[in-house]
């Protein structure tokens, strides 16, 4: 990955239900990378769409940087419903195990809701919480990429993953993308 040009971004961190604990890959890569910033949510016990999206575009409002997000499980119901509110200076979304939109309820909210920056999801073939044939349909909907991540269970700490090197890789390839858009937009 291109340290230098993940400088020029501001990278948020927004964790699913119950956050993410100390051996779970997004707090592993917020260690790495001291600069990553965590969207903290008020009750991370209670998934509450609106009330998480409305957070996250708080904190999406504080800044101008352009941003990327690195978002996990309910994390990503929270990313594509705050995108879909508002202007925000997205550069790309990376969307890790994305939990199901119809079993928290809130798939009616999301099914407009589309970016408008590069965006990749990246599914389990053995996720319970939305196995990666449902998450490769919700990232059709939602206009991004989809990768197929093999069977990684929910992507999260019981995964046993360390840093996640192929989420790392992935986010790699998000950034080239954001950096050849700016190129572009800069011409």
């Amino acid at each position: 990955m291109n340290h230098a040009s993940l400088q020029a971004y501001r990278v948020l961190v927004v964790p699913g239900l119950h956050g993410s604990g100390p051996d779970h890959w997004q707090t592993r890569w917020e260690r790495r990378y001291p600069s990553f910033q965590r969207v903290q949510q008020h009750d991370w016990s209670k998934p509450d769409l609106p009330q998480w999206s409305h957070r996250l575009q708080q904190v999406l409002r504080e800044s101008e940087r352009p941003t990327l997000i690195v978002a996990h499980s309910f994390g990503c119901l929270t990313t594509m419903h705050a995108a879909s509110c508002g202007r925000f200076n997205l550069a790309g979304v990376l969307l890790v195990a994305p939990a199901d939109p119809d079993k928290f309820g809130v798939a009616d909210a999301l099914r407009s809701a589309h970016i408008k920056c590069p965006a990749i999801v990246i599914g389990s073939v053995n996720d319970p919480w939305m196995d990666a044939t449902r998450a490769a349909y919700w990232a059709d909907n939602w206009r991004c990429g989809f990768v197929n991540g093999g069977s990684l269970g929910h992507i999260n700490a019981e995964s046993g993953l360390g840093d996640w090197e192929q989420g790392l890789q992935q986010f790699g390839y998000l950034l080239d993308m954001a950096d050849t858009l700016a190129a572009i937009g800069e011409n």
